[in-house]
């Protein structure tokens, strides 16, 4: 068969002995294993692991992962002024051939000329072998001579191993007295071994070394950098150019060539191919299997019997037919469920079907609902279940004649035998008690402390509230929001509000028992908005002025959910909490925190702990919330370390988010947090869920990521379940599948609606099964398979050492790849590196995500800010993670007036930036505008109204609305941006060399990591030569 796969012949094709800190052989690697299994027995390539292997994932048409560095800002604080910790980066002219000649960092023997030329000469990049390959490489599927200007980049902060001979007398014994004894480790920044963050010479970091261009090497003794996942990196290599800190390697025999950037996979032109092919299309679900359009491409989704890809994405499409098989691939089976997404304006809601007291028919065996999988029989008196098989009696009411294909006469009158998503209308059975539930709650309690009333936030968010509390979400139709409301402040002790509409004023009930936290008043706590309106807007006008002399700088925080989750349980709803909190709760009470950071666990066995909240009153209280339907959402104010980890326990086993304003200033943050907090109030929910994964035979769910509560291993339990909340479900075979039948999977989810009513949500897909991997390989998605990957490391860190997470998430990739190239591809050179055409730029989100805030031990990051982006990835769906791991830079400085559509995004790399540019970069959580040092005036006069970029004020976070066609243009590109997103983003304008830069490159994902962390092409050459080793 014709493989169809990126091709690549690189330079790496020897493999060093224990490489940038990793294991040499694969087999022998320490936590080599499979995903899910972190910390299983070391395995052998193709020795089939016992216990079944989570198999990697892969990508659909090759689709990009998001950015990584998000929310959580290395060392920035998400707002407010930012430390920095750096002397402003370099002044190198912004291209890649002014990378100092990184030679090896520990190795300066020069080669002899001779081998260098065999070196340079067999160094060169293949294209896309033959097959529907998307990005324009040239032409010829053979190998092509790239032209060379500097020193291929190290691999990993390690020098290249030339493909040529290598010539035995070079040892690395007898590198010259300037090598550094190969165990000294590095004193400098972690994973320090990819060499600087930026192009040009790495800023004197605390290991105290300069380069020196290409002057003489650097003094002897230089201590050896640490590799990039903790462990020194190899000795002195043979055959490497130069020495460390950029010595003569140029002059070492002919002119060096580099790889080319543009020759390597890129996922801005991997999107871009997809919106060409898929984009405005409609997407019919009636095929079996079907691979949708990325999710970065826009288009209309046709329900025919499969739930929309917006419902149910997959990391592939195409089951392996075995358990061995599975194993064999390492892909990882998973489908990312979002069960409350939106829909857009073009797609019709899911109808809701009411079988009425009888309520929804089901299997008698499995208990699945009634689906298009269903086969009827015997003139339509029987059904067969597609999942167990088992033949069921169709009741009277429910019976319908067959035509001559078997097909009921209603079949298309019936959403439930026609579509892949609907409702249906529950009975009482499917109710507490048995009786129909109320309408949820929503309470507002606000941290009314020193530091929240001295920064204004308290009287910000009773400003809002009188507007937005008009905005409640309603079910569609209904003239009123459902919803009712209720108002708590706090310190060290509650104050409750009774906001009955016959009162003339609201009345105020203080609780300083917090240790036994009840509600003091039942009727007028609760209220509806409109009825009390009045009352409502008199106690949001007293609150500000009620403690503007308050000193008290205390606050207690568990019995604040608890008096919420009490309120509940006495009026039996469900309901969500809004808290807004500024500090650690240190007051003396349940949930008393005590600070407990501490940096010198980085990069140590028990750094782990770091993200492990602490035991007992939250984990009690989350059980209890979950049990009662109460979701939380917290809005975090700190000024220092809070102890994210436990504080977030509750809202991320809730279905709820956090959201955090590190320092947060009014006329920087103001706008940034109420327009999160409009987004959360209004956002589609549907509240004490509870959700079943049920698989046809042979396969089924074993494992569950989001922001849930297991009771037990297949009930999800979710307090509330909102229209940007994911779960990710891992699927394992436990039989043989038949290539014939497919695979199905029926997700079913019990809720209350925003209006009180007790519904089922049911959404199916039906995949495909085949024996032959390149099916499964054909019919894999990318950004499906990073979500996995990053819910599943995340989870990992509780438990394992970062080190051992990246080397499984690397050795996954690598036995991914390495298994397409051995059953897949086409007879090839085994220094070519071939991937699969739909997982082509998976490396760029695996490195990307490997260079994240949690999975990386830099001692620079806040502990909370880590903490943060671990919890938040939990509850992402697919979208939200690709764009995460792979920002979007747009190019703002030529963008066409009169077009509609934005301008084509850039890839993510320092090398695209030009210095009379202006460019925009968001990821979902954070955004900049970049300037240029050499910005033409007139376009910062449109822009800022300035005469000049010198004249532009630091803390600017907005741009001003001037009337001009670029203004309004760049004002509408950055409002649909944050309109478009789950998350609100504050917009920071850096100028090129400012320090503030520093923050926006590390967005910049296929360059070096700020905090350790190889460049793209660092890595893809790492991964092939990890695949060359699995394959001899």
């Amino acid at each position: 068969m014709s493989q169809q796969g990126y091709v690549a012949a690189p330079p790496y094709s020897q493999a060093q002995p224990g490489m940038g800190g990793y294991q040499g052989g694969f087999g022998a690697g320490p936590a080599q294993p499979l995903y899910g299994h972190y910390g299983g027995p070391p395995q052998a390539f193709n020795a089939p692991p016992t216990g079944m292997m989570k198999s990697p994932v892969s990508s659909a048409a090759g689709m990009p992962p998001p950015p990584v560095s998000t929310h959580y800002n290395p060392n920035a604080q998400q707002n407010g002024a930012h430390p920095q910790r750096f002397a402003a980066p370099p002044t190198v002219p912004y291209s890649q051939s002014q990378h100092p000649l990184y030679n090896n960092m520990a190795s300066p023997g020069l080669p002899p000329a001779q081998q260098l030329t065999n070196q340079m000469s067999a160094m060169n990049l293949g294209n896309y072998a033959p097959g529907p390959m998307q990005s324009p490489p040239p032409p010829t599927s053979s190998v092509t001579q790239q032209p060379f200007q500097t020193s291929p980049p190290p691999v990993m902060g390690q020098p290249q191993m030339p493909p040529g001979p290598q010539s035995p007398h070079m040892s690395p014994q007898m590198s010259s007295p300037l090598s550094p004894p190969p165990t000294m480790t590095m004193a400098g920044p972690p994973m320090g071994g990819m060499g600087s963050p930026f192009p040009g010479p790495p800023p004197p970091g605390p290991g105290g070394f300069q380069p020196s261009g290409l002057g003489p090497a650097g003094p002897p003794g230089f201590p050896q950098q640490a590799g990039q996942f903790g462990g020194h990196m190899a000795g002195p290599q043979p055959g490497m150019p130069g020495a460390f800190p950029g010595a003569p390697a140029a002059l070492a025999g002919p002119p060096q060539k580099k790889l080319d950037p543009d020759s390597i996979p890129s996922i801005t032109q991997v999107i871009e191919d997809d919106k060409v092919k898929h984009g405005d299309e409609i997407y019919s679900t009636n095929i079996r299997g079907q691979v949708p359009p990325l999710v970065t491409t826009d288009f209309r989704v046709q329900d025919q019997g499969n739930a929309s890809p917006r419902f149910m994405r997959c990391t592939t499409y195409s089951l392996p037919c075995t358990a061995d098989l599975a194993k064999q691939c390492h892909v990882p089976l998973a489908s990312i469920i979002k069960p409350f997404a939106n829909l857009p304006a073009n797609e019709s809601p899911l109808y809701v079907v009411n079988h009425g007291e009888s309520g929804p028919i089901r299997c008698n065996r499995c208990k699945a609902y009634m689906c298009p999988y269903m086969q009827f029989t015997d003139g339509g008196r029987r059904y067969q279940c597609g999942f167990c098989n088992c033949v069921n009696e169709v009741p009277a009411f429910y019976f319908q004649h067959l035509d001559h294909m078997g097909r009921r006469v209603d079949f298309y009158e019936r959403p439930e035998l026609s579509l892949g998503s609907y409702e249906f209308v529950a009975t009482l059975d499917y109710c507490k008690n048995n009786k129909p539930p109320n309408p949820p709650a929503y309470i507002f309690m606000i941290d009314v402390s020193y530091n929240n009333i001295k920064s204004g936030l308290v009287r910000l968010i009773c400003d809002e509230l009188k507007t937005l509390l008009e905005k409640l979400p309603r079910e569609e139709g209904a003239e009123t929001p459902a919803i009712k409301v209720g108002f708590v402040t706090y310190n060290k002790i509650l104050h409750f509000y009774n906001v009955k509409s016959a009162l003339a004023q609201p009345q105020m009930m203080v609780v300083s028992d917090t240790a036994e936290m009840f509600v003091p008043l039942l009727d007028g706590f609760l209220v509806n908005y409109q009825d009390s309106k009045a009352v409502i807007h008199n106690l949001l006008n007293q609150i500000p002025d009620m403690f503007a002399d308050s000193n008290e700088s205390e606050t207690v925080f568990a019995p604040v959910i608890q008096a919420g989750l009490e309120a509940f349980k006495a009026a039996e709803c469900s309901g969500k909490l809004f808290i807004f909190h500024s500090s650690m709760p240190t007051a003396e009470a349940p949930g008393k925190l005590k600070n407990r950071d501490d940096k010198k666990l980085v990069n140590t066995e028990k750094e782990k702990t770091l993200f492990q909240p602490q035991k007992g009153v939250y984990e009690q209280l989350s059980k209890e919330c979950v049990a009662q339907g109460c979701c939380v959402d917290l809005f975090l104010f700190p000024s220092q370390y809070v102890d994210l980890t436990t504080m977030a326990d509750v809202p991320s086993h809730t279905g709820g988010s956090v959201y955090k304003y590190s320092n947060f200033q009014m006329e920087t943050d103001g706008e940034h947090f109420l327009r999160d907090l409009r987004k959360d109030v209004q956002k589609s929910i549907g509240f004490d869920g509870i959700m079943r994964v049920r698989t046809s035979t042979g396969f089924r769910a074993t494992d569950f990521f989001g922001a849930i509560h297991m009771n037990n291993t297949t009930d999800v339990e979710m307090a509330a379940v909102d229209c940007d909340k994911a779960v990710t479900v891992e699927f394992k075979h436990d039989d043989t599948l038949s290539e014939e039948t497919g695979a199905l999977v029926q997700c079913a989810l019990l809720y209350t609606t925003i209006s009180g009513h007790r519904r089922l949500r049911i959404h199916n897909l039906s995949l495909n099964c085949s024996s032959q991997l390149s099916e499964l390989y054909k019919s894999c998605e990318t950004d499906s398979l990073i979500n996995f990957f990053a819910k599943s490391a995340y989870r990992a860190i509780l438990n394992q050492p970062l080190k051992s997470v990246r080397e499984i998430l690397v050795n996954q990739t690598a036995h991914m790849l390495a298994c397409y190239r051995k059953n897949c591809a086409s007879p090839s050179a085994a220094s070519q590196l071939i991937l699969p055409d739909a997982m082509k730029v998976f490396p760029v989100y695996m490195n990307s995500l490997m260079k994240t805030a949690p999975l990386v031990g830099s001692t620079e990051l806040s502990t909370d800010d880590r903490a943060h982006q671990r919890l938040s990835v939990m509850g992402m769906g697919v979208e939200d993670t690709q764009l995460l791991l792979y920002p979007r830079l747009i190019p703002l400085h030529n963008v066409d007036l009169n077009s509609d559509t934005p301008p084509l995004p850039l890839r993510c790399s320092e090398e695209r930036l030009a210095d009379s540019g202006m460019f925009l970069l968001e990821n979902g959580h954070f955004m900049f505008l970049w300037l240029g040092q050499a910005c033409p005036p007139d376009l910062i006069q449109s822009i800022f109204n300035l005469p000049s970029l010198a004249h532009l004020q630091g803390n600017m976070c907005a741009l001003p609305e001037l009337d001009n066609p670029l203004s309004r243009k760049v004002g509408s590109i950055v409002n649909g941006l944050l309109e478009k997103r789950p998350n609100s983003m504050k917009l920071h304008i850096v100028r090129q060399k400012d320090k503030p830069e520093m923050l926006f490159r590390q967005f910049l994902v296929e360059d070096k990591g700020l905090h350790g962390g190889a460049s793209y092409m660092d890595f893809l050459c790492y991964v092939h030569r990890e695949i060359r080793q699995l394959l001899t």
